[in-house]
């Protein structure tokens, strides 16, 4: 099984400027423990130009195979914290291909990767995350019908995105993805009524309401529903363990589940 490792210094200037972009006061410093998911800021995939193709992420080969699908999506992932991330410090990701898959959907072929991160430092396992991906053919007639979402929260939280916050975290994240930032290729090639807000960065936000409710986290799941566009307020829910972003028309756009560190 082929592997990539990377190495990066969790600087905090960068863990700071994530902080301001999601709003908040920026606190970490050298010996700060990271927030959950934060690692998603480090351990960028940098090719030039020729090494993209036509959405602005890298190519398919190495240790993403070619599907031979045009369009992809982030669909969800699994992460277990097992001990915090500490800015100032070297760290190390190991990458593997976990499994691959080409099934049959309601709008056309389908491809499946699974990717394994695991995230050490200083001879510790910090992270394990397994990313799924989604890789499908380009939209030849209207989108599926999205799931409602539930009403039935004890906690939300409204939140709003614009241009800026989207073009903040690509590149904070280094996503070069045209959906997130190029509103004719979004809209006239893959098919969107809007910029479309990174799956991750709902991700993020879920995993920092639900630490502010549940404390510390253990384990996180998340899986995307439908896309949010740019321009609209969504609103984080919450009851028990269950998370969910709901879109302004009450589809589900995300839905998730967190268990912290105390059960």
């Amino acid at each position: 099984m082929q592997q990539d490792i990377q190495t990066d210094m969790i600087d905090p200037v960068r863990a700071c400027a994530m902080q301001a972009a999601l709003g908040q006061k920026p606190s970490i410093a050298a010996g700060t423990e990271l927030p959950p998911f934060f690692h998603q800021l480090f351990f960028w995939t940098t090719e030039p130009p020729q090494g993209l193709g036509r959405d602005g992420h890298p190519k398919r080969g190495g240790l993403i195979p070619d599907m031979g699908l045009p369009r992809r999506m982030w669909a969800g992932g699994r992460l277990s914290f097992h001990t915090p991330l500490v800015a100032g410090e070297r760290a190390e990701r190991r990458s593997v291909c976990e499994s691959t898959a080409r099934k049959t959907g309601r709008s056309g072929p389908l491809g499946f990767v699974t990717l394994r991160h695991e995230i050490w430092q200083q001879g510790k396992l910090c992270v394990t995350e397994w990313q799924d991906l989604v890789y499908r053919e380009d939209p030849t007639g209207p989108a599926p019908t999205p799931p409602k979402a539930r009403t039935d929260e004890t906690e939300a939280q409204q939140v709003a995105f614009d241009t800026t916050l989207l073009f903040r975290y690509s590149a904070l994240t280094f996503n070069g993805h045209r959906i997130h930032y190029d509103l004719d290729y979004a809209r006239d090639v893959e098919g969107y009524a809007g910029l479309v807000v990174h799956g991750p960065l709902l991700a993020q936000l879920l995993m920092l309401f639900a630490e502010a409710q549940m404390g510390p986290l253990a384990r996180f799941s998340f899986r995307a529903s439908s896309p949010l566009m740019h321009f609209e307020t969504a609103t984080l829910c919450r009851n028990g363990s269950d998370l969910w972003v709901r879109g302004p028309d009450g589809r589900l756009c995300m839905q998730a589940e967190a268990h912290p560190r105390s059960e």
